[in-house]
């Protein structure tokens, strides 16, 4: 029995000795909870507004403030840049806070028009402070008149030349009055405004007043919704709308191309002028009107690259009896008279470089590119040689538009090609020649390229231009069709491409813009419904339904 005893004693011992181990063990991990708190759940409410003054939707609002007081402390992110008011004010309205507050205050610096309705729309420029959770197209509306208009229209945006337009694009209304002329867009701010919408590219007024409006796409530089040709794109209908209207508009922006306009020349080299210009050269002619020697003479050539014509004449002038030359620019709808300073400069020395990379595909020409006008390019004078040192016949054209010179001759797949010109080959403008001048071009393995093979259905107008273009739009290869054909463009680089289509309504083979004044709308450009991969040796068979 007091064995029994002693047994049950040191049984309850050792039971009291762990449950004190376990009490012990559980503190230390309580401690460590303590020592590591998780900060709660991560705030993801948008505020709330618990107060405006005056009330939002307000009539008869006659005040220059405007309070509206949220349940958090808030900020503004790019206010300027989100928020749209509508009708614009004329002076910008003081929005704070700078910093953060619970309460957001318009300071109205504008006298207001009567009987009409206002809009403050913030886009997403309102968030909250810490974890900037957004108070997504937060609208303010109030009318200075009886009642809040409530008519809205909606619409869609395009490109004329790109698969869509770039966001954001500002969409405008201005009211078709008796002071109203096409000339507004250019000098006053319209009387409604909104914004394309994300990736969508649509747009939607709201509170608006029943009427007759002009509607207008801006894709502008400056956001100052007043429409600069120089450096905003365009969109417009033809017809002015009438409100209500249960019609869902679109609008297809584009760049006007001006009128040449020349801009001011400057003496580049001894016997060179350069003559920047915008718009379409293509009937520009340029020619002195200041007393010239009796051989005077000159030759133009246009840079490949920037709009400028180079123009170069002989005999030089000796600046210390001339200083300065009158020039005369004419094109199709304006003469302007252009002064040229001339300076006391060297003479540039004949100078060719090739015009494109040494690596070649079948379909292309091996381009030079000189310095000074080239006036003969000798054949005979051209020696092209492949890897195995056999004579490759060619044939040599002259593009006086751009001063270059091509040599044509037949390539085939990995081959290495030495072209040679001889002392003489080629003459400039001054009577200069060239030495032996070297160039090596290289031609890759078939099956570094892909093929498109294109077939068109429902194709009923022609010609229609189809165009091969890169993931940065710029035409890789290009034909003009006039008849239903499968279109091939062999010899494709490998990557990603567009396939687009432009109806060439006026069969002059290259895309025309439209004019906003004129009331043209620019040709119709149709891409292909996905970007397209090109494959080393692969074949794409692709089939383009216009509707």
């Amino acid at each position: 029995m007091k064995k029994l005893i002693t047994h049950l004693y040191h049984y309850r011992q050792r039971v009291l000795y762990l449950l004190i181990l376990c009490l012990f063990s559980l503190s230390f991990v309580d401690c460590a909870k303590r020592g590591n708190p998780s900060g709660g759940k991560r705030d993801s409410l948008a505020p709330v507004i618990v107060k405006s003054s005056p009330e939002n939707y307000s009539t008869h609002f006659e005040g220059n403030e405007i309070r509206i007081t949220f349940d958090e402390y808030i900020k503004l992110v790019e206010v300027q840049k989100n928020l749209i008011i509508s009708p614009p004010l004329k002076y910008q309205p003081i929005i704070t806070p700078l910093s953060t507050s619970k309460q957001l205050r318009i300071k109205i610096l504008d006298t207001l028009k009567e009987n009409t309705t206002y809009s403050f729309n913030f886009g997403n420029s309102i968030v909250d402070n810490n974890e900037e959770n957004e108070f997504p197209y937060f609208k303010y509306v109030f009318s200075t008149g009886s009642y809040i208009d409530s008519l809205t229209l909606n619409g869609t945006v395009k490109d004329a030349v790109l698969p869509k337009a770039e966001n954001p694009v500002s969409v405008l209304l201005y009211e078709y009055n008796e002071t109203f002329s096409d000339s507004i867009i250019f000098k006053e701010k319209p009387t409604y405004i909104t914004v394309t919408k994300d990736s969508t590219n649509t747009f939607e007024f709201t509170n608006l007043k029943e009427g007759k409006y002009l509607l207008i796409g801006l894709k502008e530089k400056s956001n100052d919704y007043i429409f600069q040709p120089k450096t905003d794109k365009i969109g417009f209908l033809r017809d002015t709308i009438s409100l209500p209207a249960d019609t869902t508009y679109s609008l297809t922006v584009f760049t006007e191309t001006p009128d040449c306009e020349v801009t001011r020349p400057a003496h580049h080299s001894k016997q060179e002028i350069l003559f920047g210009f915008n718009g379409k050269a293509d009937s520009l002619q340029i020619r002195p009107i200041s007393e010239v020697p009796q051989d005077y003479t000159s030759k133009i050539y246009k840079d490949f690259e920037k709009d400028t014509l180079h123009y170069w004449f002989k005999p030089a002038f000796d600046v210390e009896v001339t200083d300065s030359l009158l020039f005369l620019a004419t094109n199709r709808t304006s003469r302007d008279t252009l002064e040229v300073r001339l300076k006391k400069l060297f003479a540039d020395s004949l100078n060719i470089t090739p015009a494109q990379g040494a690596t070649l595909t079948l379909l292309d020409t091996f381009k030079l590119q000189a310095n000074t006008p080239i006036n003969t390019f000798s054949e005979d004078r051209i020696e092209i040689l492949d890897k195995d040192s056999i004579a490759v016949p060619h044939s040599v054209t002259l593009d006086t538009l751009y001063n270059r010179a091509s040599i044509v001759f037949d390539k085939t797949f990995e081959q290495n090609y030495k072209i040679k010109l001889l002392p003489g080959a080629i003459t400039d403008f001054f009577e200069a020649t060239n030495d032996t001048l070297s160039y090596s071009a290289r031609t890759k393995a078939e099956d570094e390229y892909g093929d498109i093979a294109l077939t068109l259905r429902n194709a009923e107008k022609f010609p229609l231009i189809i165009e091969l273009v890169n993931e940065k739009f710029k035409v890789i290869r290009s034909k003009v069709i006039t008849e239903n054909s499968v279109v091939s463009f062999p010899y494709i680089e490998p990557g990603f491409y567009y396939i687009r289509i432009v109806f060439d309504t006026n069969a002059n083979n290259i895309w025309d813009s439209g004019n906003f004044l004129q009331k043209l709308q620019p040709e119709a450009v149709k891409y292909y419904g996905e970007r397209i991969e090109i494959r080393g040796n692969w074949d794409q068979q692709i089939t383009f339904t216009l509707e």
